[in-house]
């Protein structure tokens, strides 16, 4: 087994749970966040800063490696680890949702997808095997296995037989799958049909892979609908493997996630809304560019010991953006994904101690959420 999941404690209160997974790269204590290194670098963030703010895990997307540099000049600098100089673990995507949202005029076949690059509008086609091979030349941790991603508005039909496809397109992962250094995760799709959910789940844990993933949330549905999903399908997950809820990244959305029963989520928020002037606080978003904080010289948030907070005015962050100067991204960029690794740190501490839903009713009220949110 290339990773091995350890259950240190579970809530009294409800499905939230502690853990670390053991990976070649070292441990992972869960719940963790992972920043999102698309196309081998977090945003503006150094291999350095990630490790210095709390990172530990990033992911890599396949579909991006694949099309520029390729995998073949990934593997010759050694693997991914070695090319972008970071020692942790690493977890790259399939590719999947990627064809299905960037590429253009694709066509969705049993044998893989067709697409047109984004980039240059070459025909290109992932197959299942080829998904595989691509994340074992690019040498993470954790792959995920090539599914397609179906949409809320896919009729039911529609979504039975992607899942069907999905399962089939599962076993093709695995027998490609050679390098047992590398753990190759299961996704459960399902839609918003809870009989589907369940029939997936259940063929997909007899798969007996080393880890799974909710899939075919965050994708346009209601929240509501999100949390009603989540909560139905996580629990049917083996408690033994480490359970994904891939591409969330919001606080209240890691919340729900985390008391489903969720270990690992991701998002590329924290590093976009950055670039687009905004911050996460403990008492909620700040929109830097707004004139109230022109004069403003105090910290984006006074609870955080972050690098940016601990040395950076609100004004001075303030006129970085609005002059589009590149380092204003950046601490901005710092101070999110701080605020978020550090969430889920603080999010553990009160499962190992038993006192979740109340961090959570804390957290929610100092934020500005309410019930409706």
């Amino acid at each position: 087994m290339a990773i091995k999941y350890e259950l240190e404690k579970k809530s009294s209160q409800c499905e939230a749970r502690a853990g670390v997974i053991h990976t070649p790269h070292g441990d992972i204590k869960t719940p963790v966040f992972m920043p999102v290194g698309t196309k081998a670098t977090v945003k503006a963030m150094t291999p350095e800063e990630l490790e210095d703010l709390g990172a530990q895990i990033i992911l890599g997307n396949t579909y991006h490696l694949f099309l520029r540099p390729g995998d073949d000049l990934v593997k010759k600098a050694g693997g991914l680890h070695k090319f972008m100089n970071w020692n942790k673990p690493i977890l790259t995507d399939s590719g999947g949702f990627q064809v299905f949202s960037l590429g253009h005029i694709n066509k969705i076949t049993e044998e893989g997808v067709v697409f047109q690059s984004h980039i240059d509008g070459s025909k290109q086609m992932i197959t299942p095997e080829k998904s595989i091979e691509i994340q074992q030349n690019l040498g993470s941790d954790i792959m995920m296995a090539f599914d397609e991603c179906v949409y809320p508005t896919a009729t039911k039909e529609y979504v039975a037989q992607s899942l069907e496809m999905t399962l089939r397109w599962l076993d093709r992962c695995i027998e490609t799958h050679t390098n047992k250094n590398q753990a190759l995760f299961g996704i459960v799709q399902g839609g918003l049909f809870k009989d589907l959910r369940k029939k997936s789940a259940e063929e997909t844990i007899k798969r007996n892979c080393q880890g799974f993933a909710v899939g075919g949330l965050s994708v346009g549905e209601t929240k509501e609908e999100m949390i009603d999903i989540l909560r139905f399908t996580t629990p049917l997950l083996p408690e033994d493997k480490p359970r994904y809820n891939m591409g969330v990244g919001t606080p209240d959305y890691l919340f729900e996630s985390v008391e489903a029963g969720i270990d690992m989520a991701d998002c590329v928020l924290p590093t976009r809304i950055a670039r687009n002037g905004a911050a996460m606080t403990s008492h909620g978003k700040v929109t830097i560019k707004n004139a109230k904080y022109r004069e403003d010289f105090t910290p984006l948030d006074p609870e955080c010991d972050c690098y940016t907070c601990k040395n950076y005015t609100k004004a001075y962050i303030r006129h970085l953006v609005n002059v589009n100067e590149i380092l204003g991204a950046r601490l901005l960029s710092y101070h999110n994904l701080y605020f978020l690794t550090h969430l889920m740190e603080n999010i553990r501490e009160s499962i190992l101690e038993d006192r979740f839903l109340e961090y959570k009713e804390e957290f929610y009220k100092k934020y500005g959420y309410t019930k409706e949110d």
